[in-house]
Protein backbone atom coordinates (compact mmCIF):
# COMPACT_ATOMS: atom_id res chain seq x y z
CA UNK A 1 0.00 0.00 0.00
CA UNK A 2 1.37 3.38 -1.02
CA UNK A 3 1.08 5.29 2.27
CA UNK A 4 0.28 2.66 4.90
CA UNK A 5 3.71 2.76 6.58
CA UNK A 6 6.61 5.13 5.98
CA UNK A 7 9.03 2.37 5.14
CA UNK A 8 6.60 1.01 2.58
CA UNK A 9 5.83 4.35 0.96
CA UNK A 10 5.68 4.00 -2.82
CA UNK A 11 5.26 6.56 -5.54
CA UNK A 12 2.23 7.19 -7.65
CA UNK A 13 2.54 5.82 -11.16
CA UNK A 14 1.24 7.53 -14.24
CA UNK A 15 -0.66 4.47 -15.32
CA UNK A 16 -2.38 4.36 -11.94
CA UNK A 17 -3.54 7.96 -12.20
CA UNK A 18 -4.92 7.41 -15.68
CA UNK A 19 -6.56 4.05 -15.06
CA UNK A 20 -9.26 5.33 -12.71
CA UNK A 21 -12.23 7.51 -13.46
CA UNK A 22 -13.59 9.86 -10.87
CA UNK A 23 -15.91 9.09 -8.02
CA UNK A 24 -17.57 12.11 -6.51
CA UNK A 25 -15.44 13.82 -3.89
CA UNK A 26 -16.96 14.07 -0.47
CA UNK A 27 -15.93 17.72 -0.21
CA UNK A 28 -17.82 20.57 -1.80
CA UNK A 29 -16.33 21.87 -5.02
CA UNK A 30 -17.17 24.25 -7.79
CA UNK A 31 -18.31 22.50 -10.95
CA UNK A 32 -18.16 23.39 -14.61
CA UNK A 33 -21.18 24.56 -16.56
CA UNK A 34 -22.42 22.37 -19.42
CA UNK A 35 -19.21 22.42 -21.37
CA UNK A 36 -16.91 19.83 -22.88
CA UNK A 37 -13.30 20.78 -23.42
CA UNK A 38 -11.49 19.71 -26.56
CA UNK A 39 -7.80 19.56 -27.39
CA UNK A 40 -6.39 23.05 -27.84
CA UNK A 41 -8.55 24.58 -25.11
CA UNK A 42 -7.82 23.84 -21.48
CA UNK A 43 -7.31 20.06 -21.58
CA UNK A 44 -8.22 17.05 -23.65
CA UNK A 45 -9.02 15.12 -20.47
CA UNK A 46 -11.75 17.35 -19.07
CA UNK A 47 -15.32 16.11 -19.22
CA UNK A 48 -18.40 18.27 -18.90
CA UNK A 49 -19.89 18.62 -15.46
CA UNK A 50 -23.13 20.40 -14.56
CA UNK A 51 -22.66 23.70 -12.80
CA UNK A 52 -24.62 23.97 -9.56
CA UNK A 53 -24.97 27.60 -8.79
CA UNK A 54 -24.01 28.45 -5.26
CA UNK A 55 -24.13 32.22 -5.64
CA UNK A 56 -27.04 34.53 -6.33
CA UNK A 57 -26.76 37.36 -8.80
CA UNK A 58 -26.21 39.67 -5.84
CA UNK A 59 -23.19 38.06 -4.25
CA UNK A 60 -22.52 38.85 -0.60
CA UNK A 61 -19.20 40.54 0.06
CA UNK A 62 -16.79 38.03 1.57
CA UNK A 63 -14.81 39.21 4.59
CA UNK A 64 -11.59 37.65 3.28
CA UNK A 65 -11.96 39.35 -0.13
CA UNK A 66 -11.23 42.75 1.47
CA UNK A 67 -7.64 41.91 2.38
CA UNK A 68 -4.89 43.47 0.28
CA UNK A 69 -1.86 41.94 2.00
CA UNK A 70 -0.65 38.34 2.12
CA UNK A 71 -0.20 38.56 5.89
CA UNK A 72 -3.87 39.50 6.34
CA UNK A 73 -4.99 36.38 4.50
CA UNK A 74 -2.60 34.21 6.52
CA UNK A 75 -3.79 35.62 9.85
CA UNK A 76 -7.44 35.28 8.84
CA UNK A 77 -7.08 31.60 7.95
CA UNK A 78 -5.05 30.93 11.11
CA UNK A 79 -7.96 32.33 13.17
CA UNK A 80 -10.99 31.14 11.23
CA UNK A 81 -9.76 28.57 8.72
CA UNK A 82 -10.49 28.57 5.00
CA UNK A 83 -13.81 30.23 4.23
CA UNK A 84 -16.53 28.17 2.56
CA UNK A 85 -15.76 29.94 -0.72
CA UNK A 86 -12.03 29.23 -0.46
CA UNK A 87 -12.62 25.58 0.45
CA UNK A 88 -14.81 25.03 -2.60
CA UNK A 89 -12.22 26.68 -4.84
CA UNK A 90 -9.27 24.76 -3.36
CA UNK A 91 -11.14 21.46 -3.62
CA UNK A 92 -12.15 22.20 -7.20
CA UNK A 93 -8.53 22.76 -8.21
CA UNK A 94 -7.35 19.63 -6.39
CA UNK A 95 -10.10 17.58 -8.00
CA UNK A 96 -9.16 18.95 -11.43
CA UNK A 97 -5.64 17.57 -11.01
CA UNK A 98 -6.21 14.39 -8.99
CA UNK A 99 -9.53 13.29 -10.46
CA UNK A 100 -9.60 14.81 -13.94
CA UNK A 101 -5.82 14.30 -14.44
CA UNK A 102 -5.10 17.84 -15.66
CA UNK A 103 -1.87 19.67 -14.93
CA UNK A 104 -1.86 22.09 -12.00
CA UNK A 105 -1.02 25.02 -14.29
CA UNK A 106 -4.06 24.31 -16.44
CA UNK A 107 -6.27 23.94 -13.39
CA UNK A 108 -5.12 27.34 -12.13
CA UNK A 109 -5.66 28.92 -15.55
CA UNK A 110 -9.19 27.57 -15.80
CA UNK A 111 -10.45 28.28 -12.29
CA UNK A 112 -8.89 31.70 -11.81
CA UNK A 113 -10.31 32.76 -15.14
CA UNK A 114 -13.73 31.48 -14.07
CA UNK A 115 -13.69 32.65 -10.45
CA UNK A 116 -12.44 36.23 -10.33
CA UNK A 117 -10.72 37.12 -7.06
CA UNK A 118 -8.18 39.69 -5.94
CA UNK A 119 -4.59 38.87 -7.04
CA UNK A 120 -3.33 38.78 -3.44
CA UNK A 121 -5.94 36.23 -2.39
CA UNK A 122 -5.26 34.26 -5.56
CA UNK A 123 -1.54 34.25 -4.77
CA UNK A 124 -2.23 33.14 -1.21
CA UNK A 125 -4.34 30.18 -2.37
CA UNK A 126 -1.81 29.19 -5.03
CA UNK A 127 0.90 29.13 -2.36
CA UNK A 128 -1.16 26.80 -0.17
CA UNK A 129 -2.11 24.47 -3.03
CA UNK A 130 1.48 24.33 -4.26
CA UNK A 131 2.55 23.32 -0.77
CA UNK A 132 -0.06 20.56 -0.70
CA UNK A 133 1.35 19.15 -3.94
CA UNK A 134 4.96 19.63 -2.86
CA UNK A 135 4.29 17.21 0.03
CA UNK A 136 1.44 15.21 -1.39
CA UNK A 137 2.82 11.94 -0.03
CA UNK A 138 2.92 13.36 3.51
CA UNK A 139 -0.70 14.52 3.41
CA UNK A 140 -1.75 11.25 1.80
CA UNK A 141 -0.11 9.32 4.63
CA UNK A 142 -1.77 11.50 7.27
CA UNK A 143 -5.10 11.09 5.45
CA UNK A 144 -4.65 7.30 5.30
CA UNK A 145 -4.90 7.35 1.49
CA UNK A 146 -3.04 4.31 0.19
CA UNK A 147 -3.91 4.12 -3.52
CA UNK A 148 -4.36 6.68 -6.30
CA UNK A 149 -8.02 5.71 -6.51
CA UNK A 150 -8.43 6.81 -2.88
CA UNK A 151 -7.58 10.36 -3.94
CA UNK A 152 -10.51 10.46 -6.32
CA UNK A 153 -12.96 9.69 -3.52
CA UNK A 154 -11.34 11.65 -0.70
CA UNK A 155 -9.88 14.88 -2.06
CA UNK A 156 -11.26 16.72 0.96
CA UNK A 157 -9.12 14.70 3.35
CA UNK A 158 -5.97 16.20 1.88
CA UNK A 159 -7.15 19.73 2.69
CA UNK A 160 -8.20 18.55 6.16
CA UNK A 161 -4.74 17.04 6.81
CA UNK A 162 -3.03 20.14 5.39
CA UNK A 163 -4.95 22.34 7.84
CA UNK A 164 -4.00 19.99 10.68
CA UNK A 165 -0.35 20.22 9.57
CA UNK A 166 -0.57 24.02 9.62
CA UNK A 167 -2.43 23.98 12.95
CA UNK A 168 -5.29 25.89 11.35
CA UNK A 169 -8.98 25.40 12.19
CA UNK A 170 -10.14 22.14 10.63
CA UNK A 171 -12.81 22.21 7.92
CA UNK A 172 -15.89 20.01 8.02
CA UNK A 173 -15.60 16.63 6.29
CA UNK A 174 -18.90 15.45 4.85
CA UNK A 175 -19.31 11.72 4.35
CA UNK A 176 -16.01 10.87 6.07
CA UNK A 177 -17.38 9.12 9.16
CA UNK A 178 -14.72 6.39 8.88
CA UNK A 179 -11.80 8.80 8.92
CA UNK A 180 -9.74 8.57 12.13
CA UNK A 181 -9.35 12.17 13.26
CA UNK A 182 -7.93 11.15 16.63
CA UNK A 183 -4.82 9.66 15.00
CA UNK A 184 -3.90 12.84 13.11
CA UNK A 185 -1.18 14.08 15.45
CA UNK A 186 0.45 10.66 15.64
CA UNK A 187 0.47 10.25 11.86
CA UNK A 188 1.79 13.79 11.38
CA UNK A 189 4.67 13.04 13.75
CA UNK A 190 5.43 9.76 11.95
CA UNK A 191 5.41 11.47 8.55
CA UNK A 192 7.70 14.28 9.69
CA UNK A 193 10.19 11.73 11.01
CA UNK A 194 10.44 9.97 7.64
CA UNK A 195 12.71 11.96 5.24
CA UNK A 196 10.90 11.13 1.99
CA UNK A 197 7.54 12.14 3.40
CA UNK A 198 8.93 15.22 5.13
CA UNK A 199 10.61 16.39 1.90
CA UNK A 200 7.72 15.36 -0.37
CA UNK A 201 9.93 13.10 -2.45
CA UNK A 202 8.34 10.15 -4.31
CA UNK A 203 10.15 6.82 -4.26
CA UNK A 204 10.86 6.86 -8.01
CA UNK A 205 12.65 10.22 -7.79
CA UNK A 206 14.63 9.17 -4.72
CA UNK A 207 15.80 5.97 -6.42
CA UNK A 208 16.76 7.87 -9.58
CA UNK A 209 18.57 10.58 -7.63
CA UNK A 210 20.56 8.08 -5.58
CA UNK A 211 21.46 6.11 -8.69
CA UNK A 212 22.71 9.13 -10.64
CA UNK A 213 23.96 11.61 -8.03
CA UNK A 214 25.13 9.21 -5.30
CA UNK A 215 26.15 11.14 -2.16
CA UNK A 216 25.14 14.50 -3.65
CA UNK A 217 21.48 13.52 -3.84
CA UNK A 218 20.29 14.06 -0.25
CA UNK A 219 21.03 17.79 -0.34
CA UNK A 220 19.20 18.18 -3.65
CA UNK A 221 16.23 16.11 -2.45
CA UNK A 222 15.77 18.51 0.46
CA UNK A 223 16.15 21.54 -1.83
CA UNK A 224 13.55 20.23 -4.29
CA UNK A 225 11.02 20.11 -1.44
CA UNK A 226 11.36 23.82 -0.67
CA UNK A 227 9.17 26.61 -2.02
CA UNK A 228 10.43 28.03 -5.31
CA UNK A 229 11.51 31.66 -5.47
CA UNK A 230 10.06 34.15 -7.92
CA UNK A 231 12.48 35.70 -10.41
CA UNK A 232 12.08 38.06 -13.35
CA UNK A 233 14.49 39.01 -16.13
CA UNK A 234 15.04 42.64 -17.05
CA UNK A 235 14.41 43.32 -20.73
CA UNK A 236 17.48 45.46 -21.41
CA UNK A 237 16.01 46.53 -24.74
CA UNK A 238 13.70 48.75 -22.69
CA UNK A 239 15.78 49.82 -19.71
CA UNK A 240 18.16 48.83 -16.94
CA UNK A 241 17.56 46.57 -13.97
CA UNK A 242 17.71 49.57 -11.62
CA UNK A 243 15.09 51.45 -13.66
CA UNK A 244 12.85 48.40 -13.65
CA UNK A 245 13.16 47.94 -9.88
CA UNK A 246 12.22 51.60 -9.36
CA UNK A 247 9.21 51.44 -11.68
CA UNK A 248 7.98 48.23 -10.08
CA UNK A 249 8.30 49.73 -6.60
CA UNK A 250 5.99 52.55 -7.72
CA UNK A 251 3.44 49.85 -8.59
CA UNK A 252 3.82 48.19 -5.19
CA UNK A 253 6.12 45.35 -6.31
CA UNK A 254 9.04 44.69 -3.96
CA UNK A 255 12.19 43.26 -5.57
CA UNK A 256 15.86 42.75 -4.81
CA UNK A 257 18.88 42.09 -7.05
CA UNK A 258 20.25 38.58 -7.47
CA UNK A 259 23.98 38.03 -6.92
CA UNK A 260 25.75 36.65 -9.97
CA UNK A 261 22.86 37.21 -12.40
CA UNK A 262 23.05 40.75 -13.82
CA UNK A 263 19.59 40.81 -15.41
CA UNK A 264 17.66 39.12 -12.58
CA UNK A 265 15.43 40.50 -9.83
CA UNK A 266 13.84 38.39 -7.13
CA UNK A 267 10.24 39.37 -6.41
CA UNK A 268 9.74 39.27 -2.64
CA UNK A 269 6.17 40.58 -2.48
CA UNK A 270 3.06 38.60 -3.34
CA UNK A 271 1.95 40.72 -6.25
CA UNK A 272 0.13 40.37 -9.56
CA UNK A 273 3.13 40.84 -11.84
CA UNK A 274 1.26 40.39 -15.09
CA UNK A 275 -1.19 43.20 -14.33
CA UNK A 276 1.55 45.78 -13.94
CA UNK A 277 2.23 48.54 -16.41
CA UNK A 278 5.86 47.37 -16.55
CA UNK A 279 4.82 43.96 -17.83
CA UNK A 280 2.39 45.37 -20.38
CA UNK A 281 5.18 47.59 -21.67
CA UNK A 282 7.46 44.55 -22.05
CA UNK A 283 10.03 45.66 -19.48
CA UNK A 284 10.46 42.18 -17.98
CA UNK A 285 9.71 38.48 -18.36
CA UNK A 286 9.23 35.94 -15.60
CA UNK A 287 12.25 33.63 -15.84
CA UNK A 288 14.21 31.68 -13.25
CA UNK A 289 17.62 33.17 -12.43
CA UNK A 290 19.32 29.87 -13.32
CA UNK A 291 17.66 29.89 -16.71
CA UNK A 292 18.97 33.42 -17.29
CA UNK A 293 22.50 32.11 -16.79
CA UNK A 294 21.99 29.82 -19.81
CA UNK A 295 21.11 32.80 -22.03
CA UNK A 296 24.26 34.60 -20.94
CA UNK A 297 26.29 31.40 -21.46
CA UNK A 298 25.43 31.46 -25.19
CA UNK A 299 27.56 34.60 -25.68
CA UNK A 300 25.30 35.94 -28.40
CA UNK A 301 26.71 39.19 -29.80
CA UNK A 302 25.14 42.01 -31.88
CA UNK A 303 25.20 41.20 -35.59
CA UNK A 304 25.44 37.42 -35.18
CA UNK A 305 23.15 34.79 -36.68
CA UNK A 306 21.81 32.75 -33.76
CA UNK A 307 19.52 29.71 -33.82
CA UNK A 308 17.37 28.83 -30.81
CA UNK A 309 16.61 25.30 -31.96
CA UNK A 310 14.08 24.32 -29.26
CA UNK A 311 12.62 27.77 -28.64
CA UNK A 312 9.19 26.86 -27.27
CA UNK A 313 7.37 30.05 -26.33
CA UNK A 314 10.64 31.95 -26.40
CA UNK A 315 11.84 32.74 -22.89
CA UNK A 316 15.49 32.31 -23.81
CA UNK A 317 14.91 33.62 -27.35
CA UNK A 318 13.85 36.99 -25.95
CA UNK A 319 16.89 37.05 -23.70
CA UNK A 320 19.16 36.38 -26.68
CA UNK A 321 17.52 39.24 -28.58
CA UNK A 322 18.32 41.57 -25.69
CA UNK A 323 21.92 40.31 -25.54
CA UNK A 324 22.22 41.12 -29.24
CA UNK A 325 20.73 44.61 -28.69
CA UNK A 326 18.22 43.86 -31.43
CA UNK A 327 20.97 43.57 -34.05
CA UNK A 328 21.66 40.50 -36.19
CA UNK A 329 19.11 37.70 -36.52
CA UNK A 330 17.65 34.98 -34.32
CA UNK A 331 15.93 31.97 -35.87
CA UNK A 332 13.51 30.62 -33.27
CA UNK A 333 12.60 27.03 -34.12
CA UNK A 334 10.11 24.58 -32.64
CA UNK A 335 7.91 21.65 -33.63
CA UNK A 336 4.79 23.24 -32.09
CA UNK A 337 3.19 26.06 -34.07
CA UNK A 338 1.15 27.38 -31.13
CA UNK A 339 4.31 27.97 -29.12
CA UNK A 340 5.80 30.03 -31.93
CA UNK A 341 2.55 32.01 -32.17
CA UNK A 342 2.89 32.79 -28.47
CA UNK A 343 6.52 33.82 -29.06
CA UNK A 344 5.44 36.33 -31.72
CA UNK A 345 3.16 38.07 -29.22
CA UNK A 346 5.84 38.13 -26.54
CA UNK A 347 8.46 39.43 -28.98
CA UNK A 348 6.19 42.29 -30.05
CA UNK A 349 5.60 43.30 -26.43
CA UNK A 350 9.34 43.09 -25.69
CA UNK A 351 10.33 45.14 -28.75
CA UNK A 352 12.48 42.27 -30.06
CA UNK A 353 12.18 42.62 -33.82
CA UNK A 354 15.16 40.54 -34.96
CA UNK A 355 13.42 37.22 -34.25
CA UNK A 356 12.22 34.95 -37.06
CA UNK A 357 10.00 32.06 -35.89
CA UNK A 358 10.38 28.94 -38.00
CA UNK A 359 8.33 25.76 -37.65
CA UNK A 360 10.16 22.42 -37.80
CA UNK A 361 7.64 20.45 -39.83
CA UNK A 362 10.16 18.13 -41.54
CA UNK A 363 13.81 17.08 -41.31
CA UNK A 364 14.52 19.22 -44.36
CA UNK A 365 14.13 22.40 -42.28
CA UNK A 366 17.19 21.44 -40.24
CA UNK A 367 19.22 20.21 -43.20
CA UNK A 368 18.72 23.44 -45.14
CA UNK A 369 20.32 25.41 -42.32
CA UNK A 370 23.56 23.43 -42.12
CA UNK A 371 26.74 25.47 -41.48
CA UNK A 372 24.75 28.72 -41.20
CA UNK A 373 24.85 29.94 -37.58
CA UNK A 374 27.38 31.52 -35.25
CA UNK A 375 25.54 30.11 -32.23
CA UNK A 376 23.09 27.23 -31.88
CA UNK A 377 21.23 26.86 -28.58
CA UNK A 378 19.77 23.38 -28.04
CA UNK A 379 17.57 23.60 -24.95
CA UNK A 380 16.70 19.92 -25.16
CA UNK A 381 13.59 18.12 -23.92
CA UNK A 382 14.33 16.48 -20.57
CA UNK A 383 12.92 14.88 -17.44
CA UNK A 384 12.55 18.27 -15.75
CA UNK A 385 14.02 17.00 -12.48
CA UNK A 386 15.64 20.38 -11.87
CA UNK A 387 12.32 22.25 -11.83
CA UNK A 388 9.93 19.93 -9.95
CA UNK A 389 9.48 22.38 -7.08
CA UNK A 390 8.10 24.89 -9.60
CA UNK A 391 5.71 22.24 -10.97
CA UNK A 392 5.01 20.18 -7.82
CA UNK A 393 2.26 18.06 -9.37
CA UNK A 394 4.66 16.65 -11.98
CA UNK A 395 6.75 14.61 -9.55
CA UNK A 396 3.83 12.35 -8.64
CA UNK A 397 4.01 10.70 -12.04
CA UNK A 398 6.83 8.18 -12.39
CA UNK A 399 9.33 9.95 -14.66
CA UNK A 400 11.43 6.83 -15.18
CA UNK A 401 8.87 5.40 -17.58
CA UNK A 402 9.87 7.81 -20.34
CA UNK A 403 13.48 8.45 -19.39
CA UNK A 404 15.06 6.11 -21.94
CA UNK A 405 12.95 7.66 -24.69
CA UNK A 406 13.93 11.16 -23.53
CA UNK A 407 17.63 10.29 -23.65
CA UNK A 408 17.23 8.93 -27.17
CA UNK A 409 15.51 12.14 -28.28
CA UNK A 410 18.22 14.27 -26.67
CA UNK A 411 20.96 12.33 -28.44
CA UNK A 412 19.18 12.59 -31.80
CA UNK A 413 18.54 16.33 -31.47
CA UNK A 414 22.15 17.06 -30.45
CA UNK A 415 23.42 14.97 -33.39
CA UNK A 416 21.24 16.63 -36.06
CA UNK A 417 20.89 20.20 -34.78
CA UNK A 418 24.60 20.67 -34.07
CA UNK A 419 25.25 20.62 -37.82
CA UNK A 420 23.59 24.03 -38.16
CA UNK A 421 26.59 25.79 -36.59
CA UNK A 422 29.48 27.14 -38.65
CA UNK A 423 33.06 25.99 -38.21
CA UNK A 424 34.37 28.13 -35.37
CA UNK A 425 30.88 28.65 -33.98
CA UNK A 426 29.42 27.38 -30.71
CA UNK A 427 26.73 24.81 -29.89
CA UNK A 428 25.18 25.22 -26.43
CA UNK A 429 23.43 22.13 -25.12
CA UNK A 430 21.22 22.69 -22.06
CA UNK A 431 18.52 20.97 -20.00
CA UNK A 432 16.48 21.64 -16.87
CA UNK A 433 17.54 18.24 -15.49
CA UNK A 434 20.06 17.52 -12.75
CA UNK A 435 20.67 13.91 -13.85
CA UNK A 436 24.11 13.19 -15.40
CA UNK A 437 22.64 10.68 -17.89
CA UNK A 438 20.82 13.57 -19.58
CA UNK A 439 23.69 16.02 -19.27
CA UNK A 440 27.41 15.19 -19.01
CA UNK A 441 26.99 11.72 -20.47
CA UNK A 442 25.09 13.00 -23.47
CA UNK A 443 27.89 15.48 -24.18
CA UNK A 444 30.57 12.81 -23.64
CA UNK A 445 28.84 10.43 -26.05
CA UNK A 446 28.49 13.18 -28.66
CA UNK A 447 32.17 14.13 -28.44
CA UNK A 448 33.23 10.48 -28.66
CA UNK A 449 31.28 10.16 -31.92
CA UNK A 450 32.73 13.40 -33.31
CA UNK A 451 36.36 13.32 -32.29
CA UNK A 452 38.27 16.12 -34.01
CA UNK A 453 35.07 17.90 -35.07
CA UNK A 454 33.86 19.45 -31.81
CA UNK A 455 35.53 20.23 -28.51
CA UNK A 456 34.13 20.99 -25.07
CA UNK A 457 34.88 24.59 -24.12
CA UNK A 458 33.06 24.66 -20.77
CA UNK A 459 30.13 23.13 -18.93
CA UNK A 460 28.18 24.12 -15.80
CA UNK A 461 25.67 22.44 -13.51
CA UNK A 462 23.30 24.57 -11.43
CA UNK A 463 21.80 22.61 -8.56
CA UNK A 464 18.51 23.36 -6.75
CA UNK A 465 20.48 23.77 -3.51
CA UNK A 466 21.78 27.05 -5.00
CA UNK A 467 18.30 28.58 -4.58
CA UNK A 468 17.72 28.56 -8.34
CA UNK A 469 16.09 25.82 -10.37
CA UNK A 470 18.37 23.02 -11.56
CA UNK A 471 20.01 23.36 -15.00
CA UNK A 472 22.90 22.01 -17.03
CA UNK A 473 24.72 23.78 -19.88
CA UNK A 474 27.66 22.79 -22.09
CA UNK A 475 29.48 24.91 -24.66
CA UNK A 476 30.84 22.96 -27.68
CA UNK A 477 33.02 24.59 -30.33
CA UNK A 478 32.95 23.26 -33.89
CA UNK A 479 36.53 22.94 -35.07
CA UNK A 480 36.08 21.07 -38.35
Amino acid sequence: MAFEKPQQNKNFKKSSFNSHKKDSSSSKTFSKKDRTFTKGEHSENRSSRPFKRTFTDRKPIREESKFRKLEEHTQYVKRKGFSEFQLRLVNSILEDVLVMHNSLDRAYAFWFNKVKIDPVEQGFLIRQINYMFSRLSLFAYVSNLKRPSDFERHVGRLVFSFCAFKDWPLPELEGEEGFDRRGLKKRLAEANDFPLLHDGCPIWLDELGKSELKGKWDEQRVALGLESKRFIRTNTLKGTKEELAHLLSEEGIVTKPVAGVPTALEVTSNSALFRTKCFKEGRFEQQDAGSQLIGAFVEAMPGMRVIDACAGSGGKTLQLAACMQGKGSIIAMDTQAWKLDDLKKRAKRAGAFNIEPRLIDSTKVIKRMADSADRVLIDAPCSGTGVVRRMPDSKWRDGRENLNEIRTVQSDILERYSKMVKVGGLVIYSTCSIMPSENERQVENFLNHHQGEYELVEDKQIMPSSGFDGFYMAKLKRIK
